[in-house]
């Protein structure tokens, strides 16, 4: 698939994702939507960790307001059934990890896809920013799942109510978002996380997400069940094998994630 609206890479098993409309601040239309979709499956499926960033002085400035196609539909549900929702379920089920490097501006549906990610790493110049109340909406694309559950009902409400920017720093004293670091070193620190990432045991984190994420809705007894199958899963995986023989060598592991 040729791309028009974002720039692919992958390399030592990091594949790099850049939202490239920097004119609009990379806001996101039905095309960017549909070649975000396809590139994630793609993608996710060929490398070891996933990266999402954007091109420009934003990450994402949300919905693009002035896109022809979304001003003839005033079907908003659709929309998101059809177009926010696959993408958001592409990258939280992606079977690898997955980064949101939010080099600037997050806003409205740009925030909760950055927030989608399994780890999302700031520069410390960028805003979080749910917007949606200054156009009459309420959040979307995952926001009024994500928010509550990673800042706290009482965050989640004021940030969604007043439509105030949330600066990285708060972001991550919050909660929202895994660490803001300094512009300058911004692009190298993301390259490095991901690159650990890359050499990991991805047969783990796959199952990690996954049971991370089945906790959100589970009780205790239900989760203990989860935790044991896939923990048992891991432990019989060459992985496992070879971490431990690595440990006791005092050697780097080569995992190969099985």
């Amino acid at each position: 698939m040729q791309y028009q609206t974002i720039q692919t890479s992958l390399a030592d098993g990091v594949a790099t994702i850049t939202l490239n409309r920097p004119e609009v601040m990379n806001a996101l239309n039905t095309q960017m939507r549909a070649e975000l979709l396809h590139a994630v499956r793609e993608l996710g499926a060929a490398a070891r960790v996933l990266v999402l960033t954007g091109a420009g002085r934003a990450f994402c400035s949300g919905q693009d307001l002035g896109d022809r196609v979304t001003a003839a539909d005033i079907d908003m549900e659709r929309t998101l059934r059809d177009e926010y929702e696959p993408l958001i379920r592409a990258i939280t089920d992606c079977p690898v990890p997955t980064i949101s490097a939010v080099n600037g501006a997050a806003a409205g549906a740009g925030a909760n896809l950055a927030l989608a990610a399994d780890v999302v790493i700031a520069a410390e110049s960028a805003v979080f920013l749910q917007a949606f109340t200054r156009i009459g909406l309420i959040p979307d694309a995952g926001g009024t799942y994500w928010l509550p559950r990673q800042v706290g009902f009482a965050r989640a409400m004021g940030a969604a109510l007043f439509a105030e920017p949330v600066s990285a720093r708060d972001a991550q004293a919050w909660g929202m978002i895994w660490e803001a670091v300094p512009d300058a070193s911004f692009e190298a620190h993301v390259a490095a996380r991901a690159g650990k990432l890359a050499k990991g045991p991805t047969l783990a984190y796959r199952h990690l997400k996954e049971t991370l994420r089945a906790s959100l809705g589970n009780d205790l007894e239900t989760q203990l069940t989860v935790e044991a199958h896939a923990q048992g899963a891991c432990g019989r995986s060459r992985d496992f094998k070879e971490g431990v023989l690595a440990f006791l060598e005092k050697r780097p592991a080569k995992y190969e994630g099985r």
